[in-house]
């Protein structure tokens, strides 16, 4: 009995220590990827404004072999939705400018993710530089805190992709 007493007493101090440290974790995560394209801002911008261009170079958009994407256009916003694993998946376009969009990516049952693609020029030059940022907001539960570390190297690539081939078709076609 001393001995079971004794590991429930060590397990709940882990939990509370785990937990405290978890406290001192940021809550915001921000991931972020670029890539420089030879082009003008407007070829670029036409891919990024529009959901039905993004077959052309968003790698989930163009490999839909058993994801069926729905596109629409609810008020002045554009949203694309489509299902995976289980879940819903809805990418809606907030807010569009000449050197930018707005995004938030929502999952069911999960926290929603703002996402802005950005263009950036650089001075006489034909070369604009286009990034793409993320920011997750996490909640104060320590293993979700703890897999805040391990965002950028799950979602980063899949960014990373999309630049590469968003590049590779602008300055292709």
């Amino acid at each position: 009995m001393k001995l079971f007493k004794g590991f429930v007493i060590a397990i709940a101090g882990l939990f509370i220590v785990v937990t405290l440290l978890s406290l001192l974790m940021p809550s915001t995560v921000l991931t972020a990827r670029s890539v420089v394209i030879q082009s003008s801002s407007s070829k670029i911008m036409d891919q990024v404004k529009d959901f039905q261009n993004w077959k052309n170079w968003h790698p989930l958009f163009k490999h839909q072999k058993n994801i069926m994407i729905s596109i629409t256009s609810p008020g002045n916003k554009k949203c694309a939705e489509w299902e995976s694993d289980n879940k819903k998946h809805s990418l809606i376009m907030t807010d569009t400018a000449q050197n930018y969009a707005r995004l938030i990516f929502q999952t069911c049952g999960e926290n929603d993710m703002l996402n802005k693609i950005e263009l950036i020029n650089f001075k006489d030059s034909n070369n604009i530089q286009v990034e793409w940022s993320a920011v997750s907001q996490l909640k104060w539960y320590p293993w979700e805190k703890f897999s805040g570390i391990f965002i950028d190297k799950m979602s980063g690539p899949g960014y990373e992709a999309a630049l590469n081939d968003l590049k590779y078709y602008v300055e292709n076609n």
